[in-house]
């Protein structure tokens, strides 16, 4: 039988290979949608100090930015 788990947000029992999961710092976070998923994070950015938050957003937009610029390179050279 498969394994269940239990959103942390709203409680709801879903199947491990349902819902979305997550591993922040160690710990394994389990959602039974994207709803509560996106509900949790924003509580969470909330509860960060903002000295690292603005560090970890500049950094992971830059990596997006990067990995966006080298996507629009491979686009524009295919002829």
């Amino acid at each position: 039988m498969s394994e269940r788990l239990e959103c942390i947000v709203c409680g709801r029992k879903f199947y491990r290979a349902q819902g979305v999961r997550l591993n922040a710092a160690g710990i394994e976070l389990a959602f039974h949608s994207k709803a509560c998923a996106l509900k949790f994070v924003r509580s969470l950015l909330e509860h960060v100090e903002p000295g690292a938050l603005r560090r970890g957003v500049s950094e992971t937009l830059a990596e997006f930015r990067e990995a966006r610029k080298k996507l629009e390179e491979l686009r524009a050279k295919t002829i």
